[in-house]
């Protein structure tokens, strides 16, 4: 069954993400504040909206997936926003990674208005968003969760119901503190490798089927061996996702020692201007402490 959908954010991994529900046979009402990144959404057929106010306007379910929590907070709470011009039984799906107290005072606010949100932040990079294999860990009640599932079997293969609002960010940051680790594991080890004089790929072939075998080494060791820095994820987005958790961290009197290393060591890698670079481009960081 056809259904019109919002999109706002058609960046890396948004633009794919739409493209899967166009090709399922949905209408799509799209908006992004750089109008070129939504240009191949229109020539497959999307309506492009000159504001979110328009694609709620337009749309029964409304996706976001932008940058920041401030991001989310104008696009959905802020004035002229989607929930001031959803009607009355949209449901609102935030697929960025957010605070989980965020996501609660979204769904409080939307449920005033006779709106239903989900938290349903995604796992999987700019491949798993191209391949429509993501992992999407979501937030909210059952009954809007089961309203959108077949919207998100067109994204994802492992789509959970985590709990209620807030529960589909906590799941998210508890990826993001595993990724941490694996990431400076993984670039550790190419350098190492690299600086042995080893082929970086002949390792990652070995040594991504053990053991060792992580996402992190299988699709971004070969990137890094190959000097390919561009973003599935940005650097940016990485270290506001590392403040989240270590925030959260601090409210549940919880110490995260290793992601507090990690965190600083994107921190130095944003320093040296890598912030638009991808998550891999740690591996440049270290490189350079180490020559």
């Amino acid at each position: 069954m056809s259904r019109k959908i919002g999109w706002i954010g058609t960046g890396v991994m948004g633009k794919s993400m739409c493209m899967h529900l166009i090709k399922a046979g949905h209408e799509a009402f799209v908006f992004n504040r750089t109008k070129s990144k939504a240009d191949e959404l229109v020539q497959a057929g999307a309506v492009w909206c000159d504001s979110p106010a328009e694609v709620a306007r337009q749309a029964d379910v409304v996706f976001t997936i932008v940058g920041f929590p401030h991001d989310v907070e104008q696009t959905i709470l802020g004035e002229n926003g989607v929930l001031e011009n959803a009607k009355p039984g949209t449901i609102i799906v935030d697929m960025t990674t957010s605070e989980p107290s965020l996501a609660k005072r979204i769904h409080e606010a939307c449920a005033k208005k006779g709106v239903a949100a989900l938290d349903a932040p995604v796992s999987g990079g700019d491949l798993g968003a191209r391949n429509g294999t993501l992992a999407i860990m979501t937030g909210g009640d059952k009954k809007t969760f089961d309203a959108v599932h077949d919207l998100f079997e067109a994204m994802g293969n492992n789509i959970r119901l985590m709990g209620g609002p807030g529960a589909g960010q906590h799941t998210k940051m508890s990826n993001q503190i595993l990724i941490a680790g694996t990431m400076i594991g993984t670039v550790e080890s190419l350098l190492y490798a690299h600086r042995a004089g080893m082929d970086m790929e002949e390792v990652i072939s070995v040594i991504g089927t053990g053991a060792a075998g992580s996402w992190s080494i299988n699709n971004l060791g070969p990137r890094i061996a190959k000097g390919d820095f561009d973003p599935g994820f940005f650097i940016k987005h990485f270290v506001k996702d590392m403040g989240i958790a270590l925030a959260e961290a601090r409210a549940m009197n919880l110490g995260l020692p290793g992601l507090a290393l990690v965190n600083q060591f994107y921190i130095a890698a944003m320093g040296q201007g890598y912030e638009e670079l991808g998550t891999q481009a740690l591996y440049k960081v270290l490189d350079s402490m180490s020559s």
